[in-house]
């Protein structure tokens, strides 16, 4: 089993170095590369005036978000949610910046890098040259983003979990067409599980019904080497 977390934050501004702040953090369980329904949001009071132009982007006001639990309060329920999984985001090092930012003001070490999945560096390696913003990866993959109309963190981790599933090969990630049917699979680092062979094999009256069919075409293809059985051949 391969559990991983999406995340997302909004914040005060672009730069944690001069000051910016988390508002906004959202998190949603996958496993497998399947939501489990299992959430993380928080509204978070930035101790410091939120500019218009950041309002502008997310929506978020200072009067709205004066009263709600300060980062420190709601750090150990965010870690615990996040525990030692994979964190994926869209421009991951913006938030993981910022949410080292927030760790280091109450003492705490920074998030590890090795966990950080950057969704946004996958989109380039795999659309090079093309928009690979949340809105035009949700267009391409045909994800319904009718709902956002600001960066809500929670609505985009949403978005963002069914993009990347997408970005990691649709609803059978790993399916190769030309791998050997009992091929041992490995899905993201998960246990190496055996596919059980399981050949169609038709009855004596689909045979006979298939070799009738045979009969009444003009030099079948089915009937001519390399697709005729030897005898068939003869």
């Amino acid at each position: 089993m391969t559990r991983q977390v999406v995340l997302d934050t909004e914040t005060t501004g672009l730069d944690p170095l001069l000051g910016d702040r988390v508002i906004e953090v959202a998190a949603i369980e996958i496993v497998n590369l399947v939501p489990t329904g299992k959430t993380f949001h928080v509204l978070v009071d930035p101790e410091r005036e939120v500019p218009p132009e950041s309002t502008r982007v997310h929506g978020f006001t200072t009067e709205m978000l004066r009263g709600k639990p300060k980062f420190a309060e709601i750090l150990d329920d965010l870690l615990g949610f996040l525990a030692d999984s994979p964190i994926i985001a869209h421009n991951a090092p913006f938030d993981f910046g910022f949410l080292d930012a927030e760790l280091q003001r109450v003492g705490r070490p920074p998030l590890a890098r090795a966990r950080m999945v950057d969704s946004l560096e996958i989109a380039k390696r795999r659309f090079p040259g093309l928009p690979n913003n949340l809105d035009a990866l949700c267009r391409r993959f045909g994800v319904d983003n009718s709902m956002r109309t600001s960066h809500n963190a929670l609505l985009d981790v949403q978005l963002l979990a069914q993009v990347y599933l997408e970005l990691m090969g649709g609803r059978q990630p790993g399916l190769s067409l030309t791998a050997a049917v009992a091929a041992p699979a490995v899905v993201l680092g998960g246990p190496v599980r055996e596919r059980t062979p399981r050949p169609i094999v038709p009855t004596e009256a689909e045979l006979a019904a298939h070799a009738t069919f045979l009969q009444k075409l003009k030099d079948p293809l089915w009937l001519q080497p390399p697709f005729a059985a030897p005898e068939a051949a003869e």
